[in-house]
């Protein structure tokens, strides 16, 4: 079967609730996937970094064959010798009391809400179905019900309501307004992403997080950080937050979690906030399944052993700085933190200009995609070198320039 037989299939037999390149992966290994007919490419999308390790990594794969070969899945109606481990693992790892074990980064949102919600009766004393959680235009944590209730993007919400009441819409890298909003006794958390992802890697500005931090203490709200794309050394920090130094009350982990490999998510918090859901009132079948805590304490390991926050920090000046300094009038702005860019396109968001440049990235052998039209993400897997990184900017400078005209 050819790349076309395979995108046949797709378009026959599956939802039609995607819309990708036109390339069909066969294999991975570090930075690299080849597609059905050999051709090698450098992945710069990292699955929407969900394998910062790298493709295939040897060491979260042996620890899931290890697993796979013992024991996968008992249900939380058990016990299993995996998960008391990876909890005490956990809370060590990113300095929390509590950490309550999901599958997927949506779960993750979900369940923080549940647990703000919670806490925001049992120990803020809102009343009964009053609470409200902020969020901010632009954010995007996936597509259940609940998120796309907190959406303010059309393609997300539109023709799926009734929405779910008690979720309110600030801007974004606003104090003011944040201030002004949570002085409602009746909020119980505001859920925030440090960086917002799939808005195009928007940054906002220095001092932003440390005002969150300390308008939510000001005022009794829980800060939640979705650090679902932005953590686990994807912009220079284990954690985005770590860039301010804050710490929030409730954080939010997916897609790295398990370097691609298995669906795992994690929300932590302080037995303050994590004690208030009690037996029967949140879980999951698959949470905390012994394959997935193997393979995350796995690619939790990898990140430390092999550096990878200093590997993001470091290449991702390199990236930003030769593309800053590269003069073309299709580049509108560079941006990002870490190895998680974007490049705004100097074009509409309804024309195809960023499509077609990812067309033609594809043709040369890197994989982006763009994001809200005329953005292009640009997220390798932080094992990437300089070698291989200046390669690649090369490339992506190249076929801006082809397309100048």
């Amino acid at each position: 079967m050819n790349t076309q037989d395979y995108l046949d299939l797709e378009l026959k037999y599956g939802a039609h609730n995607y819309h990708p390149l036109p390339v069909v992966l066969s294999r991975g290994e570090g930075v690299y996937v080849w597609d059905v007919e050999g051709k090698k490419y450098y992945d710069f999308l990292s699955a929407y970094s969900a394998v910062n390790q790298g493709h295939c990594h040897p060491k979260i794969i042996k620890a899931l064959n290890s697993q796979a070969s013992k024991l996968t899945l008992t249900s939380r109606a058990f016990h299993n010798d995996v998960l008391g481990p990876y909890e005490k693992f956990m809370t060590n790892f990113f300095g929390y009391d509590k950490v309550l074990p999901m599958n997927t980064g949506v779960e993750g949102g979900e369940t923080a809400n549940k647990l703000a919600r919670k806490w925001g009766y049992m120990r803020k004393g809102i009343p009964e179905n009053e609470a409200k959680i902020i969020f901010v235009n632009g954010n995007f944590w996936g597509r259940t019900l609940a998120a796309i209730s907190s959406s303010d993007d059309p393609s997300s919400y539109k023709g799926f309501g009734p929405y779910m009441p008690g979720y309110n819409l600030i801007p974004y890298n606003d104090l003011n307004i944040l201030e002004k909003t949570l002085k409602d006794p009746n909020v119980c958390a505001f859920m925030v992403e440090p960086i917002q992802g799939e808005a195009g890697v928007i940054v906002p500005d220095e001092g932003y997080l440390k005002g969150v931090r300390e308008i939510c203490n000001r005022y009794n709200v829980l800060f939640i950080a979705d650090e679902v794309q932005t953590g686990l050394a994807r912009t220079g920090k284990l954690l985005a937050c770590d860039h301010e130094g804050v710490k929030p009350d409730i954080l939010i982990l997916g897609k790295a979690l398990s370097g691609g490999v298995f669906p795992v998510s994690a929300v932590l918090a302080n037995d303050d906030v994590m004690l208030c859901i009690k037996p029967g009132e949140h879980g999951s079948t698959y949470g905390g399944n012994p394959l997935a805590c193997k393979v995350a304490i796995a690619a939790l390991n990898v990140i430390n052993e092999e550096n990878l926050c200093e590997n993001s920090q470091i290449l991702g000046e390199v990236f930003r700085k030769k593309l800053r300094n590269f003069s073309n009038p299709l580049i509108k702005e560079v941006r990002g933190k870490g190895l998680l860019n974007a490049i705004e396109v100097n074009d509409s968001s309804e024309s195809k200009t960023a499509w077609n440049i990812c067309m033609k990235l594809k043709e040369k052998g890197l994989l982006a995609k763009p994001t809200h039209g005329n953005i292009i993400r640009f997220a390798p897997p932080l094992v990437i070198d300089k070698k291989h990184l200046d390669i690649c900017v090369e490339l992506i400078k190249n076929v801006f320039e082809s397309f100048k005209k």
